[in-house]
């Protein structure tokens, strides 16, 4: 048909979607988007999910990153509740059904899958997703809107008071400190030996001690293996380190024990897969099938010092869509790379990587040497100076920066002191080259040598005298 208008059909209208239709909405006015949601929530921050429980977002309607009216002014269409089913590579078409059972077929020249990551469940016996969805149960996962709607049903009444996290990552401690706010008494349970394994485990203790003293229990060692709703109540029960059976009672139960990806629609039509069954798909986010693109916590992802690994992060989910939509327009964009930087508040205190980890280092082939440095987050002789806790990890013969973890005061900017190392890693930098940036000093704000540059100054003396 002579002059049809292109068509650009994205599933999901998460961080990885709504980034690839708003970029190709831009630099191709007259593509017409559609983005057919599972559900009537496009856009929302499911990040931000713990400080809606808190309370510290008064309103959940604020997680949205932009809301509906926004994202429609922009002439992006969105087909709100469709659930896809299968997609027609050949016929260029995706079959969908409306909640109500109704089928539709959706054309498309341009196809973005962007399904996110399901939630893992580890083998827990007594529990699966379909459970976990109904209204009325006590055991649930935190993965979507509806999710949070049904743990504030649970939590807003008066029968639930001790609240079980199995599941001690970043979203477990986030809800931890969440509940706490609520005034509800929680346990987190970590099957490791400390909690927060994506850090050093010395690192995770200091996360420990604070969750401990701000009244959340934290039971290491312990594999949850079943859990059983018992009346008003629910049963967890699990192995210990010594390989013996322990049980506990709670009102309510969260589940947060990472995901996997929602890969089910491009693996019936023959993607290609990688790790952790994760979409393959090249620098420009495109699949090994045509005119089919995929980004966010469906795809494998590319980490600027270990290839190909699979890498869950919001912060990468824009970045990716954002690219496939630069391409799905005509102007060829490759992704970059992650370095899985990750950041954690806990009450006062944050915690950041980026890079790796000696233990990574060393399985990635390089001859890493790591330092600890704790450094003022500004001069002393300012009031409210507070010690960051740098970690630095580098190569010991090219001096190459490999990766960080810092740990301090919520108020010494850990966070944004991490994004310079972050910065430096994403350049190939050395070690030593920290000392030559030009950063910003002020007494009651810093130092003539930054915090980041004392660290790196330790680490460079430290490894001269191997």
């Amino acid at each position: 048909m002579a002059n049809e208008t292109e068509k650009l059909l994205i599933i999901g209208g998460s961080d990885a979607g709504i980034s690839a239709a708003l970029k190709a909405k831009e630099l191709k006015p007259e593509l017409k988007v559609q983005i057919l949601l599972a559900d009537e929530y496009p856009n929302l921050s499911i990040c931000g999910i713990p400080y809606a429980v808190s309370g510290e977002v008064p309103d959940w309607h604020l997680l949205a990153h932009r809301n509906l009216q926004e994202l429609t002014s922009t002439g992006i269409e969105f087909q709100m509740n469709m659930i896809a089913d299968k997609i027609e590579p050949q016929r260029h078409e995706v079959v969908a059904h409306a909640l109500t059972g109704e089928l539709k077929t959706y054309h498309y020249d341009h196809l973005v899958v962007a399904t996110g990551a399901r939630p893992k469940l580890s083998g827990i016996k007594g529990v699966d997703l379909a459970q976990a969805q109904q209204q009325d149960s006590k055991v649930r996962i935190l993965h979507t809107m509806a999710d949070y709607f049904a743990i504030e049903r649970n939590i807003a009444t008066d029968s639930v008071r001790k609240v079980a996290i199995v599941g001690s990552g970043y979203i477990g401690i986030e809800m931890a400190e969440a509940l706490r706010k609520r005034h509800l008494d929680v346990t987190i349970f970590q099957r490791g030996s400390e909690i927060l394994s994506t850090v050093d485990a010395d690192l995770g203790r200091i996360i420990h001690q604070k969750l401990s003293a701000n009244a959340v229990n934290v039971i290491t060692g312990l594999t949850v293996s079943e859990i059983n709703e018992t009346g008003s109540n629910v049963e967890i029960v699990g192995l210990n380190e010594h390989q013996k059976t322990q049980s506990s009672t709670y009102d309510l139960v969260l589940i947060v024990v990472g995901v996997q990806p929602n890969n089910e629609l491009l693996v019936k039509v023959g993607a290609e897969t990688g790790i952790a069954g994760a979409i393959e798909v090249d620098q420009y986010m495109q699949t090994s099938l045509p005119d089919i693109w995929a980004a966010g916590d469906l795809v494998e992802t590319r980490h600027h010092l270990l290839g190909e690994t699979y890498l869950p992060l919001g912060t990468t989910a824009h970045k990716q869509g954002r690219i496939a939509g630069f391409n799905i327009a005509g102007i060829q964009r490759a992704f970059k790379g992650s370095l899985g930087t990750q950041v954690l508040k806990v009450f006062d205190l944050v915690v950041v990587r980026t890079g790796l980890l000696t233990s990574e280092a060393i399985q990635a082939g390089f001859n890493p040497f790591t330092v600890t440095t704790d450094v003022d987050d500004h001069k002393a002789y300012f009031p409210g100076a507070q010690k960051i806790k740098i970690r630095i990890t580098g190569d010991q013969k090219s001096g190459r920066l490999l990766g960080v973890q810092l740990i301090g005061h919520y108020g010494s900017e850990v966070a944004k002191r991490s994004d310079i190392f972050a910065t430096a890693i994403f350049n190939d930098m050395t070690v030593a080259e920290i000392s030559d940036l030009d950063l910003s000093y002020s007494p009651p704000v810093g130092s003539p040598w930054d915090a980041v540059q004392i660290a790196a100054q330790n680490w460079e003396q430290q490894n001269a005298k191997r």
